[in-house]
């Protein structure tokens, strides 16, 4: 694995073992004890965030950084020790990738960024260089994505916690923007053949 990491854990014991694990790996990783320092660290390209979601007394810190780290162009993987059903629906929604629950092993971490970066590498660039090109909102930019996914209008709003009606007038938006008129024009849009 190769790449640029930032390893937001307040935690400092962790954050040096993870540091490690990472560094070992083959990876840059640049360490964050908050959200300020994260963001810092994001003013420069990376491939990857690691982000804790209680940060020091902030219990939803991590989870604040997330769409801005996102809109950054990285993969996010959330850590957290408070993984309720809320709590991941609210990580993924934000834009992350994957979360993993703690406690777990370093190797873990390694194995599934491994992945996420392979997959990244694989389409989303496509994906990133389209989409973040044409000024969407987040929540454009979450629905293009579940729609690129393949995901049909009633399921996007399950995930997004909207009606079909708002979906359906955020894909009129998306598709404006993107100068397209159908889900397959934006399929073409996003991968041109």
């Amino acid at each position: 694995m190769r790449g640029r990491v930032i390893l937001v854990e307040d935690e400092a014991d962790a954050r040096e073992l993870l540091g490690r694990a990472l560094t070992r790996a083959g990876v840059l990783c640049d360490l964050a004890e908050n959200a300020e320092q994260a963001r810092r660290l994001a003013q420069q390209p990376f491939d990857a965030a690691v982000v804790d979601i209680v940060l020091g007394t902030d219990e939803r810190g991590g989870l604040r950084l997330i769409p801005e780290l996102r809109r950054a162009r990285g993969v996010i993987v959330v850590i957290t020790a408070f993984a309720d059903l809320d709590l991941v629906k609210a990580a993924l929604n934000e834009g992350a990738s994957y979360l993993l629950e703690k406690p777990f092993r370093a190797q873990e971490l390694v194995e599934v960024l491994g992945r996420l970066l392979a997959e990244r590498d694989d389409l989303s660039h496509f994906v990133d260089r389209a989409l973040l090109g044409v000024s969407l909102t987040d929540k454009e930019l979450a629905i293009a994505r579940l729609v690129l996914k393949g995901l049909p209008t009633a399921e996007i709003a399950r995930l997004e916690g909207n009606s079909d009606k708002t979906v359906r007038q955020h894909l009129t938006q998306i598709y404006a923007k993107c100068g397209v008129a159908s889900r397959a024009e934006l399929f073409h849009y996003v991968f041109p053949s």
